[in-house]
């Protein structure tokens, strides 16, 4: 057994985020695990930028009302207790409602050869994150 410190929050980067968003690291796994978990939180109307995962992504909400969006215009509204599967390649987006915080557990995997797994795409327009707050 092996107990870690809690590692600092940073606030995410404006280029990857649109408003506020703090990550604090929860695990970064060893060899021969790859996996990568953050506790991801979003201030009301905050949201990540388009993007998607070599080898997909999991997100449990712990707190708060949030969306999660993909290209195909599909919005899933979630709560504390929800988890959303995002596959391999799917390019989505999510974050907090226009009037509520939202935080969730982040999970993914790294890839074998230490490339970075998150391929970071455009915002999410306001526009079409509007639409997506009235479902």
């Amino acid at each position: 057994m092996e107990l870690r410190p809690i590692s600092p929050t940073a606030k995410g980067p404006a280029q990857t985020f649109s408003g506020d968003v703090y990550v604090t690291p929860v695990y970064q796994g060893q060899e021969p695990s790859r996996m990568v978990v953050a506790l991801v939180r979003f201030t009301p109307g905050a949201r990540t930028n388009w993007h998607s995962h070599a080898v997909g992504q999991t997100l449990h909400v712990t707190d708060g009302i949030g969306l999660v969006g993909t290209r195909d215009g599909e919005v899933v509204r979630v709560r504390p207790g929800d988890t959303v599967l995002c596959p391999p390649g799917e390019e989505h987006w999510h974050g907090a409602t226009a009037d509520t915080f939202m935080s969730h557990l982040a999970m993914l995997e790294n890839l074998p050869d230490g490339g970075d797994p998150t391929t970071w795409l455009e915002p999410v327009s306001d526009e079409k994150y509007q639409a997506a707050d009235q479902h």
